[in-house]
């Protein structure tokens, strides 16, 4: 059977027309997802500008002396990578303070002995960090939370030298809560 040219031009149409139908159908439910929602590729969910981040200071007993100023650099550093916002130093139409509120070192992984005389031991020790967080979104009040505690740890052999660690540790646990911060205040998760 032989196919003629105008037959070969109409078939080409109709699979034009169904390719231009099926690419627009999906662009209108891509589309459609969105409606009321602002969505952004770093996942802010906000259409403030600004925010203004106090320092968060350091109320425990453990832990390096610069663990407020560390912990806040960290925090400022993310919102500025994975958000729109400029962080200024007051009055941000977002509003973010705290204060490190625990850091324990606590034995976890009991190890018995056979000599009911010897006291056990742990073969690991968990380091726990607790933030508690007060943020203020002036644009949406009902987006506000206060005094809410943000928490993690991270645990290691016992062999391992404490100081030799500790600040790797500590910087890890922040990443952590850090973005439990973001997800929970501008993310809206």
């Amino acid at each position: 059977m032989k196919t003629s040219t105008s037959q070969m031009r109409a078939h080409a149409s109709v699979v034009k027309k169904l390719l231009v139908h099926c690419f627009l159908l999906l662009l209108l439910a891509l589309t459609g997802c969105g409606v009321g929602i602002n969505y952004s590729m770093t996942g802010s969910s906000t259409t403030a500008k600004t925010i203004s981040i106090a320092e968060f200071y350091n109320n425990t007993d453990l832990g390096q002396a610069n663990l407020g100023q560390t912990f806040t650099n960290q925090l400022k550093n993310y919102f500025i990578q994975n958000s729109n916002l400029a962080v200024v130093a007051d009055d941000g139409e977002l509003q973010m303070e705290g204060e490190i509120t625990s850091f324990t070192l606590t034995p976890i992984a009991p190890t018995g002995t056979n000599d009911p005389t010897q006291i056990n031991s742990a073969s690991s020790t968990r380091m726990t960090i607790t933030v508690r967080a007060t943020y203020v979104n002036t644009l949406d009040e009902t987006m506000s939370f206060k005094d809410r505690s943000f928490s993690f740890y991270k645990d290691f052999p016992n062999d391992q030298n404490f100081t030799d660690v500790e600040e790797q540790y500590t910087r890890q646990i922040f990443e952590r809560i850090v973005n439990d911060i973001f997800n929970a205040s501008i993310a809206n998760w």
